[in-house]
């Protein structure tokens, strides 16, 4: 079924870790009959071994539905993002592909940290937002509360916020409404030149790399040639198709629309997230902007336990990273642990997720060093160098000054903890005040 660029709905699912996210996406993929109650599961969309087993979404998962209200077909694409700070890489790119977002808090826990940074990041890009107030068949829910405190937090309109239970599929339909409501149809024509943004993919050992794109202008069609235009190399499409949530081949992909390609791809670093899709030759559009690269926060050092595992180790961090391009590594070696490579996280968590990832998906045996931030030291020749390891640090004669992260906060919090926290935060090392009173 063709279904009208005017009914297709692009949007997110984000929030605060554990405020049910992929419980909600599990209830929205029920109730658009996207899965059968005999295939379903809790948290579908969560995939990988380890996420089932953490009870975390690691990865963005995109899935497509079709949703008929009042005689009309839409066509629902969903991202499932996480919800942890360490997984904000994989939020802003699900988010660039987006019209929409639905910001989901809890009715007992209310607004927390990755509400407020989620929300903003879906203001910056201009998406309607639809909020929405999760876990409402909780004995010690307070959505009265929770409406509020988004109302004062975020500028929210306590009016316009949806009150759903993922877990007992109350109000999924009123919500589906609402999404239909509020979200716009997608920008871009299928008869322009071809851009599609790559933003996600993941490796098959079979069927080679297998790119997610959402496609901005133009049309994919089955056996056409594109050209990654950023990378500069051209493939032939031997698959595209759409998650519904499995893969599901079709004969084209129009503006608008979201899904994947597999081009038999077997070169790992042909695919880079980012790149856009286009045609080959001199009448191919230009680049879209692409995404802004993450800053690694924690590094550490990654070896095999058998130094003859070196080549296997390389060969996982090669496959991952066209998976997660949000970690970086680079060969090293060390007296006591021979050859490895120096690895950088978003975070502690994201740190440990990679090194299980390997461990299981690769079944390499690893020794990791002791994490450590980057420094930055001025030296008395005037020079500025990056410390990324120990034994990288100088001299401390030619040492002028040594500097390391710091962090820009903000507390959001009711007016009669100011004062106690102020007083806190000087006896431990002082305090730049910008108070502002909601």
């Amino acid at each position: 079924m063709k279904i009208p660029r005017a009914n297709i709905r692009n949007f997110s699912i984000v929030a605060h870790i554990d405020h049910g996210k992929s419980t909600l996406a599990d209830r929205i993929l029920e109730h658009t009959g996207a899965v059968t109650k005999r295939e379903m599961k809790e948290q579908l969309l969560d995939d990988m071994a380890l996420e089932r087993e953490r009870g975390i979404t690691i990865k963005a998962r995109a899935v497509t539905m079709n949703y008929k209200i009042d005689g009309e077909v839409y066509e629902l694409n969903l991202i499932d993002t996480p919800g942890h700070v360490d997984f904000q890489y994989e939020v802003s790119r699900s988010l660039a592909c987006c019209e929409g977002a639905l910001l989901l808090v809890d009715a007992f826990q209310g607004v927390e940290a990755q509400t407020v940074a989620n929300a903003y990041a879906a203001f910056d890009q201009n998406l309607a937002v639809v909020p929405v107030i999760n876990k409402i068949d909780l004995k010690h829910a307070r959505p009265d509360e929770v409406a509020e405190e988004m109302e004062q937090t975020l500028a929210i309109d306590a009016d316009d916020i949806v009150k759903v239970s993922a877990k007992e599929g109350i109000g999924i339909d009123a919500l589906l409404r609402k999404v239909v409501e509020i979200v716009p149809a997608p920008d871009g024509d299928e008869q322009n030149k071809l851009q599609a943004m790559v933003f996600d993919s993941h490796y098959d050992e079979f069927r080679g790399a297998i790119t997610y794109v959402r496609v901005m202008n133009g049309t994919i069609k089955k056996g056409q040639k594109i050209r990654f235009l950023r990378r500069g190399s051209n493939h032939d499409v031997l698959e595209l198709g759409q998650f519904a949530p499995g893969q599901r081949p079709c004969e084209e992909l129009r503006a608008g629309q979201v899904g994947y390609l597999i081009c038999n791809i077997k070169s790992l670093d042909l695919v880079h997230i980012g790149d856009t899709v286009g045609i080959p030759g001199p009448k191919a559009a230009e680049p879209l902007e692409g995404y802004k690269a993450p800053k690694r926060m924690v590094y550490c050092g990654l070896y095999p336990s058998d130094g003859q595992d070196f080549s296997e180790l390389r060969d996982a961090l090669e496959k991952l990273a066209i998976n997660d391009p949000s970690f970086e590594f680079e060969p090293e070696s060390s007296d006591a642990l021979g050859f490895g490579f120096r690895c950088g996280f978003l975070g502690l968590l994201h740190m440990e997720i990679i090194q299980q990832r390997l461990e299981q998906e690769s079944d390499v045996d690893l020794v990791q060093t002791a994490p450590n931030v980057t420094y930055e030291l001025t030296l008395k020749t005037g020079d500025v160098v990056e410390i990324h390891r120990p034994q990288e640090v100088p001299d401390s004669g030619a040492i002028e000054e040594f500097r390391q992260p710091i962090v820009r906060v903000n507390l959001i919090m009711p007016a009669d903890y100011v004062g106690p926290i102020i007083k806190l935060c000087q006896e431990r090392g002082g305090i730049q005040q910008n108070t502002e009173y909601l």
